[in-house]
């Protein structure tokens, strides 16, 4: 499935954008009115129009929601400024609105690289561990829990040791999980794309596998989530972003591709 980022991140930028247009608002109208047309005088032809100088454009706002937006952000507006704010809101929102849903709309291909690259190397370091091998910690005795609840908040380590064991299979598993999503998932939000059914498809498929004596390793069975950045065959990846909302790539990414696990159960928003 795929998973979303964060929103108090969100909140706090969206708040920070509000203030910055609220203390705009104040400005005189006049001193506004001859900035946009000194403005739109200056530009090239067919440039956009300059800011403010748009036709209106979004949902009609009201004085009183400004009252209650700076409650919100803490920005204390007179109501003279408020009604000056919601006068111009929609014309000042409509270069943004045409960023977003207007005629010019941006398609870049899949081989465009991003404009930043993260590299988690630390300066001073090797590239690479000593040695290829993934090192496991010793086996657990610890019984297999009659609860799901108490199942679901076992550590990794000791979930792939009962499914190592057949103790768990990976359909129950992935059960459970799902069956959380489904309770939690309304309040939490945390999920843009649940393949329930692709989920369970692998987890028969990996629990046929481990019962042959075909384990191939910890990670064999466990269920597991691709943040909605990184791209499922056949499965939507929007990125989070409006533009790609109907987005459906038709190559897994590499480290989706490469992975040995089952089929992802959900993506994050």
């Amino acid at each position: 499935m795929k998973l979303s980022g964060s929103r108090r991140g969100f909140l706090g930028r969206a708040s920070a954008g509000l203030m910055t247009v609220l203390a705009a608002c104040r400005k005189p109208a006049s001193e506004s009115a001859a900035n946009s047309v000194a403005t739109s005088t200056s530009q090239p032809p067919g440039s956009p129009p300059a800011f403010g100088t748009s036709p209106g454009a979004g949902p009609p706002v009201s004085a009183a929601m400004f009252e209650e937006a700076g409650k919100l952000v803490q920005f204390n507006m007179a109501p003279a400024e408020r009604e000056l704010a919601a006068g111009n809101w929609r014309n000042s929102m409509a270069p943004l609105y045409e960023r977003r849903v207007g005629p010019r709309k941006f398609f870049p291909s899949a081989s465009i690289a991003p404009a930043t690259r993260w590299d988690p190397q630390l300066p001073g370091l090797p590239a690479a561990p000593s040695r290829d091998r993934f090192v496991r910690p010793a086996a657990s005795a610890a019984p297999l829990p009659a609860g799901d609840q108490d199942i679901a908040f076992a550590p990794l380590a000791q979930l792939s040791r009962w499914v190592e064991k057949r103790q768990l299979t990976s359909e129950r598993l992935t059960q459970i999980y799902l069956s959380r999503l489904q309770q939690f998932g309304p309040k939490l939000r945390c999920v843009i794309t649940q393949t329930s059914e692709l989920a369970m498809s692998q987890a028969k498929q990996a629990d046929r596998e481990i019962a042959a004596g075909h384990y191939r390793g910890p990670l064999h069975g466990i269920p597991w989530g691709a943040k909605d950045l990184l791209d499922t065959a056949g499965i939507p990846t929007t990125y989070g972003a409006e533009p790609y909302r109907n987005r459906v790539p038709s190559e897994d990414a590499a480290v989706v591709s490469a992975s040995t696990m089952p089929a992802p159960c959900w993506s994050p928003s």
